[in-house]
């Protein structure tokens, strides 16, 4: 199993637009962030889980020629306002899309990109991005890739984390039911929400956050989401060991 880590900015990206604070003008570029996404590949299996704005830069820098199915976590518009830019992917792999997600999810978001989820019209291409819509209500599977959705509590609404087998993806959180704690035992990887030091009323901040770790501890932990209030080094340099903040370009492999 292969993972790229597409972006792990917050809703703003970083550097964010007018800000002139110390993380924003850093020339390191470990603290440029795009909008949260990633990229699965199994056994000839290819996921995108979500469809931020910077999803064009983000599948041309990993060199992404096509995926089988899309997962939304939830419909936020960092998440899913680059869903224009599946019609590329559409025109690669020439089929619809399934995309998958908690039917509150794909509810919202069929209401803001209705035209997305139309049935395609095949004698013109995909002039649009073409999706199906398929309600996640438990474990499922994709192709070769099996896999759990966590719940998660984002702030007064829902989000949708996933484990795929040794690895688990939780992004845009405060709070994880018991449940999913359960559903995060012995995984060996985790990639989790960290938006900055600071509490936050719909993400995780660190000091949280690394509580979550110390339960379910991961052999590595890798940060999320994090905002311009988030130094690459100076907070790699405080973490506990084998904890660290993720990096746009990342590669996993299992």
């Amino acid at each position: 199993m292969r993972i790229v880590v597409l972006g792990c900015g917050t809703s703003s990206g970083v550097p964010q637009i007018g800000c002139r604070c110390a993380v924003c003008r850093s020339t390191d570029p470990r603290n440029r962030r795009r909008r949260c996404a990633l990229y699965i590949e199994h056994a000839g299996t290819r996921i995108l889980i979500d469809t931020p704005p910077d999803l064009r830069e983000q599948c041309l820098a990993a060199d992404i020629d096509g995926v089988d199915a899309i997962l939304y976590t939830h419909p936020h518009a960092d998440h899913t306002n680059g869903i224009d830019d599946v019609r590329a992917l559409n025109q690669l792999t020439e089929q619809v899309l399934d995309a998958h997600g908690e039917a509150a999810t794909l509810d919202r978001i069929r209401e803001r990109f209705g035209y997305a989820f139309l049935p395609p019209e095949w004698d013109k291409g995909f002039y649009r991005p073409a999706l199906r819509a398929c309600v996640i209500d438990g474990p499922f599977r994709v192709g070769a890739l099996e896999i759990v959705p966590l719940a998660q509590r984002h702030g007064r609404g829902r989000s949708t984390g996933f484990r795929f087998g040794p690895f688990a993806y939780s992004t845009d959180c405060d709070h994880l039911p018991e449940a999913s704690f359960e559903a995060l035992a012995g995984v060996e990887v985790w990639l989790v929400d960290a938006l900055r030091d600071r509490p936050h009323p719909s993400h995780a901040h660190l000091e949280r956050t690394l509580g979550w770790i110390e339960r379910v501890r991961p052999a590595r932990a890798l940060l999320t989401h994090m905002s311009h209030e988030v130094d690459y080094a100076a907070w790699l340099a405080k973490l506990p060991p084998g904890v660290e903040p993720a990096v746009d370009g990342m590669v996993l492999e299992f």
